[in-house]
């Protein structure tokens, strides 16, 4: 029924489906190939061919696009491949469990969280590492005091958590403003302000490894919970009456989501909008059923984030932060989106 309200049709929805990897690697294949000495798409997927052993190509020539394309761009490609995925598939299952449409991943405050721990570590000048720590930790913090209100004050229903998080939200953004105050206004503030704005560029090789395995690893539980989450957005007696533990089920999809939210803001900084209009862009697609939407909203997340870096990359002379562009793109995108679903809203 939603899908015909929303005007998808089911076969139409499973093309959309099986189509979604295949989007999400064509733009990881054109994003390896553009940039300040831009290689044709076609030689790149010829290099991988011949990395594999498939196909032959010349030794020298094989040797620069692996220093160009492996050792500079597949950091920063993947780790947007990462970022992008993470952040629609956790918005998208907040959206589930939430049954709103308009959550974000930043609703339980990990995003307000994450952003306090890296300007703290950025006032403390204790290094990169310290900053994504801190990042990292504050986020689950945030998210600890947000749940924790919840079940102080109203036995962890869903007004609860939505309160406790915007509490939790409010806390944590008073503390980065006192940090800000605080910051040298000539090199720390600045530097929070700047990393604040999201930023794939100081992504290495290191950040990629250590993130790499809980990210994907919260990526595939989410969208193994699709039908978990579709019986939970049914409400909370008729998901009981299926037999679904519904408390479990809803403290396992904060968990998760606010393990890879923090992780990404740990990574790139603040990265706004991809968690908010990706997944209705999903929805749009392949329909409303969470086993489905899930995944092809990490699909279409790594893809737009991907899109989003190649702009901050090569629109201009001087790199944009990536989170100008994705705030830029997402505010049309999200009109047209609520161009097609005004109807079943209303």
């Amino acid at each position: 029924m939603a899908e015909h309200q929303l005007g998808i049709s089911v076969p139409g929805s499973w093309r959309a489906w099986l189509l979604s990897p295949f989007l999400a690697l064509a733009a990881a294949v054109l994003a390896l190939s553009i940039g300040s000495y831009p290689v044709p798409w076609w030689e790149t997927v010829h290099f991988f061919l011949a990395t594999a052993g498939l196909v032959a190509m010349d030794p020298e020539r094989h040797a620069l696009l692996h220093h160009l394309i492996i050792e500079i761009r597949f950091p920063r490609v993947f780790a947007a491949i990462l970022v992008g995925a993470s952040l629609s598939v956790s918005g998208a299952a907040y959206q589930a469990m939430f049954r709103n449409s308009l959550v974000s991943p930043g609703l339980l405050g990990v995003l307000a969280g994450a952003a306090t721990g890296a300007a703290l570590g950025i006032l403390a000048e204790g290094g990169w590492l310290v900053v994504q720590a801190g990042a990292f930790l504050m986020g689950l913090l945030a998210v600890s005091v947000g749940v924790g209100i919840a079940h102080l004050f109203g036995g962890g229903s869903i007004i609860m958590l939505i309160l406790g998080g915007i509490l939790s939200g409010a806390l944590f953004a008073s503390l980065l403003t006192i940090i800000k105050y605080m910051a040298d206004p000539y090199s720390q503030l600045p530097a929070i302000t700047y990393w604040l704005m999201g930023n794939l560029g100081q992504t290495t090789v290191g950040d990629v490894a250590w993130a790499a395995v809980p990210l994907l690893g919260g990526i595939v539980l989410l969208c193994l919970m699709g039908r978990a989450l579709d019986a939970l957005s049914m409400g909370d007696d008729e998901a009981r009456a299926l037999g679904m533990p519904v408390t479990a089920i809803r403290l396992a999809t904060i968990a998760t989501a606010t393990l890879v939210s923090a992780l990404t803001v740990s990574i790139a900084g603040m990265i706004g909008w991809i968690g908010l209009i990706v997944p209705h862009i999903a929805r749009l697609l392949v329909g409303p059923g969470n086993a489905r939407l899930l995944p092809a909203a990490a699909c279409l997340g790594a893809a737009f984030l991907l899109f989003a870096d190649g702009v901050a990359r090569n629109l201009f002379r001087a790199e944009v932060p990536i989170g100008i562009v994705t705030e830029i793109l997402g505010i049309p995108v999200f009109l047209f989106v609520l161009h097609r679903v005004r109807r079943g809203w209303a």
